[in-house]
């Protein structure tokens, strides 16, 4: 995909100037990770180069500033993923609680490892550091949804929802 092929539509374009003019002048790099959300959303649910490029060129900033910001954050993604992305906390309270059980159950079900996305395209197994769920834990992010006390059975049922598409996730 060259750059010029890489384009926001009108309507998104007006988004990223409303989210730029929160800002002060001259501190258009503060609207970085709201666009990199809006760009994930519009190409494809990751953030292939020429698309970071894309959004280093709409805020006047250095590509290299878009690549740290997008490498460093888990919730963006720098290579293809599923339509579902298993977001799973490994952290204290989610592991003490059986995360890693989770994360293992989830490797074994879909045949994939963290960081893989299974042959169909449709579920990505992705450990998190802490989403902010410790009273819930075991969790994942699911799309924009936590689900919360996970056990097999639910991610079976999660699992299942997802393959009949009757999973929310945005």
């Amino acid at each position: 995909m060259a750059n010029t092929d890489i384009q926001f539509s009108g309507e998104a374009l007006e988004k990223v100037k409303e989210i730029i003019a929160r800002y002060p002048e001259g501190k258009q790099k503060s609207a970085l990770i709201p666009v990199l959300h809006l760009a994930q959303g519009t190409f494809g649910g990751w953030l292939d180069v020429p698309v970071m490029d894309y959004v280093a060129s709409l805020l006047d900033i250095k590509p290299i500033e878009v690549y740290e910001v997008a490498t460093f954050y888990t919730m963006f993604n720098t290579k293809p993923v599923g339509k579902y992305v298993f977001e799973v906390c490994k952290t204290g309270p989610c592991m003490i609680n059986g995360s890693d059980d989770i994360i293992k159950y989830i490797e074994d079900k879909l045949g994939i490892k963290p960081g893989e996305t299974t042959p169909d395209g449709l579920f990505t197994l992705k450990p998190a550091e802490c989403l902010g769920a410790c009273g819930y834990a075991p969790m994942m992010q699911l799309g924009k949804y936590y689900k919360e006390h996970l056990t097999r059975e639910k991610v079976d049922e999660i699992i299942e929802q997802c393959r009949s598409g009757n999973m929310k996730i945005d």
